[in-house]
């Protein structure tokens, strides 16, 4: 055997042994990888949320409330409820009011949520919704604007038309932007003068 051949075999046979450690052990049953050798990526994965193509996140999908700008029109502000998203949800989200950010740009609320919960039903077109205290502590032109910013909220579900409003059960007469108390239902036409600015 000349000194080629037996470079070339030892070679060859180096080879072998090096393949060999590289490959991946086999077992008859899996065995349990310690915590040490696992990326820490892998054990604390980061928190993801998923997207559709229509832009509605997997935990929630927008809406729109709307509360009041400083110059006394209503300004609609987005909100991501629940799946799925209920005319509930969109009046409570309301009435948690502004963020700070909206409150520092001067956007307010005229409703308070404390102890405040909610119940809406639809019928040929008109909302009930019903507080189980009055949200509205305020009078005169605030009065309005906090009935304006329900009806807005609660009329851009498809097929609302009219709200009418009602505390603990007993339904009740609100003030129109003209001035009137009627016992409802009331719609956007009756507060145009307070609706969002182009």
């Amino acid at each position: 055997m000349t000194c080629t051949r037996v470079v070339a075999t030892a070679l060859v046979a180096l080879t072998a042994v090096v393949l060999a450690a590289c490959g991946i052990p086999t077992a008859s049953s899996p065995s349990p990888i310690a915590r040490s050798d696992v990326p820490y990526h892998l054990l604390d994965p980061p928190t993801t949320t998923t997207t559709t193509p229509g832009g509605a996140s997997a935990v929630g999908v927008p809406a729109s409330i709307f509360l009041v700008a400083p110059s006394g029109h209503l300004v609609p502000a987005a909100r991501e409820v629940a799946v799925p998203a209920s005319l509930t949800q969109v009046v409570d989200a309301l009435l948690a009011g502004p963020t700070a950010t909206e409150s520092a740009a001067g956007v307010q609320s005229f409703l308070s949520r404390t102890g405040v919960q909610v119940s809406l039903a639809t019928t040929g077109g008109v909302a009930t919704v019903d507080f189980t205290t009055d949200p509205i502590q305020v009078v005169g032109p605030d009065q309005i604007l906090a009935i304006a910013q329900v009806v807005y909220s609660v009329t851009q579900e498809p097929g609302v038309t009219g709200v009418d409003f009602a505390i603990a059960g007993k339904a009740i007469e609100v003030p129109t932007a003209a001035g009137a108390q009627v016992p409802g239902p009331v719609a956007r036409a009756d507060y145009l003068t307070l609706a969002p600015l182009p």
